[in-house]
C-alpha cells in the first residue's frame, strides 16, 4: 500500500474538525461558567443587604373589663345621686353600661349615670383604647402618642415644639467683645459693655439718668410696677385651667369646660387623658345643675377624675 505524501503546513481536515468542535465546547463551558458567576454575585449581593429595622411591639396585648374596673366606693363618690336610689336601682346604676365594640382587645368603654334630687345629674364615661401600628417601622407606642396628641390639641392644650437648630456657632476662642469703632484720631476704642451712670456735679447730685432709662423727671414702668405700653399682661391663672399632669402614665393632661345645659342650667365637663405605652385612657366626668343652683365646682370634679385615672393607671400595672 502506498503512503500518502505529507506536506508541511497543511492540517488534515479531520484535525480541523476536531479543533472546531473543541472550540465550540470550550465556548459553551465558558458561557455557562460566566452565567453561573453572575448569578452567584447577585445572590451574594442580596444576602449582604441591610435588613429593615422592625419597631418593638407595644407593652399591652389585651385590655381589662371596663365596667368592673372602677371600685364601688369610687363610683358612689362620683355618682352621689345613687345614695337616694333603691337597692335594685342603685345596683343597676353602679353596674354601668358597656360600650359596644367589635374587638374588646382593641377598645373598651363603660358609662355610668345618676340623677340628683335637685334635678341635676352626674355622668362618668370611661374609654380605653389599645393602639396597634400596622407599619413595621413605627412602634405601637408611637402610634398611641399620635392618638393622645390629637386629644390634647382638641382640649386646647398646645404641644411643645422642639427648638429649631440655629446657625453654626462661633468657633471656640473667638473674641466675644463688641467691635471697636475708630475715633477721629484713627485709634480704635471699645464700646462700653454696660450702661454707666451720668456724671455728678460738685455737690454730689446726679445730673442725668442711667443710659437707656426714662428722661429726667419721668416715671419708668419698672419702678411704677405698671406694664410697659404695648406689652400684654399675663393672664390670671387659677391652677385649674386645662394643663399637663405629672406622675400619671407616660404623659397626661386634664381638660375643663363649662357651658350651658338648657335653660338656666350649667354643665361642666372634666376630661383626664393619659397614655401608658400603647394604651390611651380617657376619663370623662361631667356634672349638670339646673335652675339657680351654682355652677359645678371645677376643683371637686378635677380631683375626682384624677383620682379615678390614677386607679386605672395602677390597674394597667397589674
Amino acid at each position: 500500500m502506498q503512503r500518502k505524501r505529507y506536506s508541511p503546513g497543511r492540517v488534515p481536515g479531520t484535525l480541523l474538525g476536531l479543533g472546531a468542535g473543541l472550540g465550540v465546547a470550550l465556548g459553551a463551558l465558558t458561557g455557562c461558567s460566566t452565567a453561573g458567576t453572575a448569578e452567584d454575585v447577585t445572590v451574594d449581593a442580596k444576602a449582604g443587604s441591610a435588613a429593615v429595622p422592625v419597631a418593638p411591639p407595644g407593652r399591652y396585648r389585651t385590655l381589662f373589663e371596663p365596667c368592673g374596673a372602677v371600685p364601688q366606693a369610687a363610683l358612689r363618690e362620683l355618682l352621689p345621686g345613687t345614695v337616694a336610689l333603691a337597692d335594685a336601682e342603685r345596683a343597676k346604676a353602679l353596674r354601668g353600661t358597656a360600650a359596644v365594640t367589635y374587638d374588646t382587645d382593641r377598645r373598651v368603654g363603660c358609662t355610668w349615670t345618676a340623677d340628683t334630687a335637685d334635678g341635676g345629674s352626674h355622668r362618668l364615661v370611661l374609654d380605653v383604647e389599645r393602639v396597634v401600628s400596622y407599619d413595621p417601622t413605627v412602634s405601637d407606642a408611637t402610634r398611641a402618642q399620635e392618638v393622645y396628641t390629637r386629644k390634647q390639641l382638641a382640649a386646647g392644650i398646645a404641644v411643645p415644639v422642639p427648638p429649631t437648630p440655629t446657625g453654626p456657632t462661633a468657633p471656640s476662642g473667638s473674641p466675644t467683645t463688641p467691635p471697636q469703632a475708630p475715633t477721629a484720631s484713627g485709634t480704635a476704642t471699645t464700646a462700653p459693655p454696660t450702661p454707666t451712670k451720668a456724671p455728678t456735679t460738685d455737690t454730689g447730685t446726679t445730673t442725668g439718668t442711667t443710659t437707656g432709662a426714662t428722661p429726667t423727671g419721668g416715671i419708668s414702668s419698672a419702678s411704677s410696677g405698671a406694664p410697659a405700653a404695648g406689652t400684654p399682661s399675663a393672664p390670671a391663672t387659677t391652677g385649674l385651667e386645662p394643663r399637663l399632669l405629672g406622675g400619671l402614665g407616660d404623659i397626661a393632661f386634664v381638660g375643663d369646660t363649662l357651658g350651658s345645659a338648657g335653660g338656666a342650667g350649667r354643665q361642666r365637663v372634666v376630661s383626664v387623658v393619659f397614655r401608658t405605652s400603647n394604651v390611651v385612657v380617657t376619663v370623662e366626668y361631667r356634672q349638670r345643675t339646673t335652675g339657680t343652683a351654682p355652677a359645678p365646682d371645677s376643683k371637686e370634679l378635677q380631683d375626682r377624675a384624677q383620682n379615678l385615672a390614677r386607679l386605672l393607671a395602677d390597674r394597667l400595672e397589674e
